[in-house]
This record gives C-alpha cells, sequence and structure tokens, in this order.
C-alpha cells in the first residue's frame, strides 16, 4: 500500500474551495506528475482521514471525484487502486494564463418516465425569464433582430465563455464560440467543415440516434466505436488504411450507457487525433447534471493541438424550446466555420440571444441550475430506490450519479422493444436501449427518464413497470 501521508498536502480550511477538492485536486496532480505511480494501492479512507486530521466523508468524496476521472479504481474486496494513464504525456494547457472575465465567481413536452433528456417544463423560471426578455427588449431592441457577426450575439458569446471557463475549465475567446439552432445544427456544422463525403465519422455504440441520420445525409461512412468499461474503444484502421477523419464523442456522460471516460483513455484520443490528423467533437450534453462531485473536465481541456471541438447546449439545462447551444471551435479553424455559415446559413434564433446573455449574468442562469439539479437529484434517488425494491430481481442498474436518465439492462427472458410497448400503451413512455446501436449485437435494456417526473408520478410508473416485468415473468415459466 502507498503511504499518501509521506506526500505534504496543503489543507486548508479557509479556502474558497472545499476539502474534498482540495485533496482530490492534489492527488490528481500527483498522478499527472507520477509522484504517485499506476497500480499502486491506496489507504483506506478512515486511515488517511485521521491521518490528516479531516472527516472520513472528505476522503470519501475525494476518491469517488478521482473514480469517476478515471484516475482510480475500485476492485472488489481489495481497495482502491492508481490507474495506468497509458504513454501519452500529460497535458500542460492548466498552466496557461486565464483570460480576463466579467464574473469571476459562480456557483454552479411533459411526459411521465419520458424520453431520456427532458427537463420538466414546470421547473422553468418563466416571471424571472419574462423580466429578462421585457428588459431586454426595451434596452436593447435592435439586437432581437440584427447581429453583427453570423457567429450570433456578441454579449451571449462572452457569457458563454465566461460560464465554460467556470463550470468546465475551457478558457476561450467569445470569437471562438459559434450559436447554433442546437446540438444536431452544430454536429451538421462541424461535419460539412472538416469532412469530405465518403470519408469516415467514428461514433459511439450505441449512441446518440440522430447522429446515424446526419452522417447518412452528409455522406459520410461511419466506423462503430464501441463502448466498454475503459470507454468508446479508440478507432482501428479500416482496410484502405485510413482512419475515421472524425470522431463524435460523450466524454463526460457517456449517452446511452453513463459514466465518465477514463483519463487515459482520453489522452489516447487526444494521441490519436494529432498523429491520424484527425477531428474529435465532444458533445457535452447534459454535464451539470452530476449528483456527487465536482463536473468532470472537458476533454476540451485537455486539448494543446487544437483537435477538439465542444458541442453544448441550452435545451437540457434551460428549455427545449429555445432551440440555442453553441459551439466552440479552435482558433485555426474560427475562418472555415465562418466560411461554412455563409454557405449555407446561419440556422440560431436571434430574439432570445441577448436576453439569454442578461439572463447569465445576472446569476439567473445560476440559480435556476442549483434548483433543478436540487430537484432532479430528490426525484433521481427516488427512482434508485424504487428500481431496486421493485425491480431488482428483472434488471441490472447502470448508475453514475450524474445524468438525466437511468440505464438499467433487462434479464434474458424479456425484450425491450416489447417492454416499451406495454409500458406505452398504459401511459409510460421508457426508450428501449437496443434501439441506440447501430451495429455488433444490441444490449437489451431501458432507459428511464425521471427528470420531468414529480415524485407521485415516478411511483405511479414503477408500478406500472413492476407489474409488467411481474406479468412476463410468470408467462415465461408458464
Amino acid at each position: 500500500m502507498f503511504n499518501l501521508t509521506a506526500i505534504a498536502f496543503d489543507l486548508t480550511r479557509d479556502s474558497k474551495d472545499p476539502l474534498f477538492v482540495q485533496l482530490s485536486d492534489q492527488i490528481r496532480q500527483r498522478i499527472s506528475s507520477g509522484q504517485i505511480k499506476p497500480t499502486l494501492r491506496l489507504p483506506p479512507s478512515r486511515g488517511l482521514a485521521l491521518e490528516l486530521g479531516i472527516s472520513r466523508s472528505t476522503v470519501v468524496a475525494a476518491y469517488e471525484q478521482l473514480i469517476a476521472e478515471g484516475y482510480i479504481e475500485g476492485r472488489a474486496g481489495s481497495g482502491l487502486y492508481v490507474r495506468e494513464l497509458g504513454q501519452a504525456d500529460y497535458p500542460v494547457s492548466q498552466q496557461r494564463e486565464p483570460l480576463r472575465r466579467r464574473r469571476k465567481s459562480t456557483t454552479l413536452e411533459y411526459a411521465p418516465l419520458s424520453h431520456p433528456g427532458y427537463p420538466d417544463n414546470r421547473l422553468f423560471p418563466y416571471r424571472q425569464w419574462a423580466r429578462t426578455l421585457a428588459r431586454s427588449a426595451r434596452m436593447n431592441p435592435d439586437a432581437m433582430i440584427i447581429s453583427k457577426s453570423p457567429f450570433g450575439d456578441r454579449s451571449l458569446r462572452q457569457s458563454i465563455a465566461n460560464y465554460l471557463a467556470d463550470w468546465r475549465g475551457l478558457e476561450i475567446l467569445p470569437k471562438q464560440i459559434m450559436l447554433t439552432a442546437g446540438s444536431v445544427d452544430a454536429l451538421e456544422t462541424c461535419i460539412r467543415t472538416l469532412c469530405v463525403p465518403g470519408e469516415t465519422v467514428g461514433l459511439e455504440n450505441p449512441g446518440y440516434r440522430p447522429l446515424h441520420n446526419i452522417t447518412d445525409n452528409q455522406g459520410m461512412r461511419i466506423e462503430w466505436l464501441k463502448v466498454g468499461v475503459d470507454g468508446t474503444e479508440i478507432p482501428r484502421s479500416s482496410k484502405t488504411g485510413t482512419s475515421p477523419r472524425m470522431v463524435v464523442l460523450t466524454p463526460s456522460q457517456q449517452f446511452p450507457l453513463g459514466g465518465a471516460m477514463p483519463v487515459y483513455r482520453r489522452l489516447e484520443y487526444q494521441q490519436w487525433a494529432e498523429n491520424a490528423n484527425a477531428w474529435i467533437v465532444e458533445d457535452d450534453y447534459d454535464s451539470e447534471f452530476r449528483y456527487a462531485g465536482r463536473p468532470i473536465p472537458a476533454l476540451a481541456s485537455m486539448d494543446n493541438a487544437g483537435r477538439t471541438l465542444y458541442i453544448g447546449t441550452f435545451s437540457k439545462v434551460f428549455s427545449v424550446s429555445l432551440r440555442l447551444g453553441y459551439l466552440i471551435i479552435p482558433l485555426a479553424l474560427v475562418d472555415r466555420f465562418a466560411q461554412t455559415l455563409s454557405r449555407f446559413g446561419v440556422k440560431a434564433a436571434l430574439p432570445c440571444q441577448a436576453a439569454l446573455a442578461d439572463f447569465i449574468d445576472s446569476g439567473d442562469f445560476y440559480r435556476h441550475i442549483r434548483r433543478v439539479r436540487r430537484i432532479y437529484a430528490d426525484r433521481r434517488r427516488l427512482l434508485l430506490d424504487l428500481v431496486q425494491q421493485e425491480l431488482s430481481q428483472y434488471i441490472q442498474l447502470l448508475d453514475h450519479q450524474a445524468g438525466m436518465q437511468l440505464t438499467v439492462k433487462l434479464s434474458p427472458e424479456f425484450d425491450d422493444q416489447a417492454v416499451c410497448r406495454q409500458a406505452r400503451n398504459r401511459g409510460v413512455l421508457v426508450a428501449p436501449l437496443s434501439s441506440y446501436y447501430g451495429g455488433g449485437n444490441p444490449e437489451n435494456g431501458l432507459l428511464l427518464g425521471f427528470c420531468p417526473c414529480d415524485e407521485q408520478e415516478i411511483t405511479a410508473n414503477i408500478e406500472v413497470l413492476s407489474e409488467i416485468f411481474l406479468t412476463g415473468s410468470q408467462s415465461s415459466r408458464d
């Protein structure tokens, strides 16, 4: 066992960062620098807490954060060990001087058990948003119909840059941000700008279903990248000896299986992209909804070669109806993307952009995130308890303490498509896991969205699923 206490830790109780954040940051830095070697066993949380004079829960929270980021792993009956980060050099981009920011600190259609990713429109801050819209229209009416840049409203791009610096560790300039009509629009623009019809795009399997249609419509070939316990596999060379021109990844919370991509796999992808002269598109669709520890650092924050593009959206955290998202572009590609917009036009709606900037800068956006994350955490906890109580004999639960849905794998006697049809006939919408596969042998499971459901609705819907499973189980035995 490695003696962590032999290394000096600087933990201060008057710091703006909680103790568990300080501890996880310092362990992470020592793993990355090689001071703490791979495969070494870490001390139990109780012993380390006693040595450092802090609570055990603080050490547990720090360990859980490092597990989520892929720096350490648990082994059944054996404890926690440092993971092998691979041969790639750890990036030093965190050493860059931070950009000047206006904000210096931040906090962070209804359907029961809906299709994954739906927010609860009943929680939308209608009054605050209405006031902001009215104020924006009164103070700056021209901004509702006139844009000085095809990339979108300058004030909103500045607000997004501030937000991403605080929330995702991304230090970017407003001119690198292109406002989009959502993630699909951003992905289409990436393919049009960086790929030629007939080239290959690597897609996660399972993954986001609209991506299949987007790549087909753009005349691209698809290489399906299997998602396993170590994250999404690195692309293999095709029969012609060429690698994909682009890969699309969900590294902070894989969709639909959940879980974060381990840090060594992230480094391997950065190295692959540089060696293959390829591009990585990071779809960061719901990173705000992490219910334990801090947000996982963005893959783009590790990119020193300018090979990663980052997609974000306001649909999950704010409103689907807003139809606004954003694309973060490496500086060297800004002009190329501007040319694509001049050829195909701008799709991002303009009227709400200045108002959204005001909403973010006023702090209302952050207050909304904190509120809905607290409510969603309670709903998720209830759904977890009910699933374990009522459905445990029929399913295997995949819980990664993040996201807007729970994914469960079904026992072989059930077919996820049939279960979803029966549930839909009784007014409960769940999604079959098998439908998210594009190749290979699809897994049999369900995606249970919990965000748009209150406690009574969640309870009623689990009762329906329990009855479906019970009936199906009895039928299979008969």
